[in-house]
């Protein structure tokens, strides 16, 4: 078992059992991991990988600071952005700590909904955080001028009040129109992806809306990181071992697909965050594993099935927090005159982690490789180390795929079409 700083990482039943990879398929993955390996602690060196620097960062986190206790006076903030402008800060709020503002994301451009919840707003005392990397997301653009529209229409003159950009320092559209009525601007790093951006302004400005500690975000981060420049060897890197036994398992054709699968609703909505992620940095030159998400015993009961029974081509990696003994409790005479006593004075919680256990030891016995993640709850720390992991692992696994895990060249393909469907008359 290898242990991070802040969460512990199991491979036993993913590295045994008739649907583990080889051993030797394994070890090999572990030496090319090598070079991966060094090249990271090399960029990290040379500061030339921006990502791994804005964990031990701080001069950010003042005018984010500042502009979050600017936005205390109003009911909602509503955050526009789409896919790395958006999954992260969402992830984000099942710490949410203050209920007002409220903070509410907006992505998808749905056309019903989106004028359906303009009407729902208090437009004059909502506040509208915009999100865009280049400044030029069309759908971000949309959703922003409508906003505009609505405000205008009923009467109010002081938009800039209503509103948060944050984008590259370059001329854009969305630069433009922050200039325009006198917004605040904030930086979007220009050497930070907007899937990796979580841990910089775009995840920063709204997790401290919502009263997040987000020193303590970046410093579960930089453990993360250290673990992994520190390792005496790859094996003991949790995020280069997990590359590496993705990468054994698609070397012998077991991985057309990896499961995320958190049993604690604080992790439900990291999955949407995490699929991005890897989808995105990884599905190209006709390789990649199609990432899928799921939830807890929820998913135990509709997805259990398939993923017992049907294609023996994926990676599980199932992720606990210390919920054994904890919520309520099951009254012991009531559970034993219905004859369930079996659950007579047990919690929630122990309900939970024998479902857990379950489920990841009948995966095991049905050949379906399995990595456990253990953390003892969800807090800032622990999710700001898990979120480096993933991008740490996710950076490893193009390395060693050799694929560029930085850029999106289907994404931009389908920008392209679009702006060109819209000029059609």
């Amino acid at each position: 078992m290898t242990q991070s700083a802040p969460f512990k990482i199991d491979l036993e039943l993913a590295l045994s059992g008739k649907g583990a990879p080889p051993r030797t398929a394994y070890d090999q993955a572990l030496a090319k991991s090598a070079g991966a390996l060094d090249w990271l602690r090399q960029q990290y060196a040379r500061k030339a990988l921006e990502l791994v620097g804005i964990p031990a960062r701080n001069d950010d986190l003042r005018a984010a600071a500042k502009q979050a206790a600017a936005l205390k006076g109003f009911a909602t903030v509503v955050v526009v952005g789409i896919g790395g402008s958006s999954l992260g800060g969402q992830a984000l709020t099942a710490l949410r700590k203050v209920p007002r503002p409220f903070v509410e994301f907006h992505d998808n451009p749905d056309p019903f909904h989106w004028a359906k919840s303009l009407k729902r707003f208090d437009l004059k005392k909502t506040h509208f955080i915009a999100i865009s990397k280049s400044g030029g997301t069309a759908e971000t653009l949309m959703q922003v001028l409508t906003a505009v529209d609505a405000l205008e229409k009923l009467g109010v003159k002081s938009l800039k009040k209503h509103f948060t950009i944050i984008t590259e320092p370059h001329k854009s559209a969305l630069a433009d129109f922050a200039d325009s009525i006198g917004a605040v601007k904030l930086d979007h790093p220009l050497g930070v992806g907007g899937r990796y951006s979580v841990l910089t302004m775009v995840g920063a400005l709204p997790g401290l809306t919502m009263g997040l500690n987000f020193k303590q975000l970046r410093a579960g981060a930089q453990g993360a990181l250290d673990q992994v420049l520190n390792a005496k060897s790859p094996a003991d890197a949790p995020a280069v071992a997990g590359a590496a036994l993705h990468y054994a398992l698609a070397a012998q054709g077991k991985l057309a697909t990896t499961v995320l699968w958190p049993y604690t609703d604080d992790l439900a909505v990291f999955g949407g965050w995490w699929r991005q992620l890897w989808a995105e940095s990884l599905g190209k030159d006709g390789q990649g594993s199609t990432p899928v998400s799921a939830l807890g015993p929820v998913d135990q009961h509709s997805q259990l099935q398939l993923f017992r029974d049907g294609p023996p081509t994926a990676l599980f990696t199932l992720m606990t927090v210390d919920a054994k003994g904890k919520g309520p409790s099951v009254p012991r005479v009531r559970a034993k005159a219905l004859g369930l006593n079996y659950l007579a004075g047990k919690k929630l919680g122990d309900l939970v982690d024998a479902e857990a256990r379950a489920t990841a030891q009948t995966l095991f016995k049905n050949g379906r490789p399995v990595r456990r993640i253990h953390l003892p709850k969800v807090d800032e720390f622990h999710m700001g180390a898990l979120m480096m992991h993933f991008m740490l692992e996710t950076i490893l696994m193009g390395k060693l795929m050799n694929v560029d895990p930085f850029d999106q060249p289907g994404v931009e393909e389908g920008k392209v079409l679009a702006r060109q469907y819209l000029a059609e008359k």
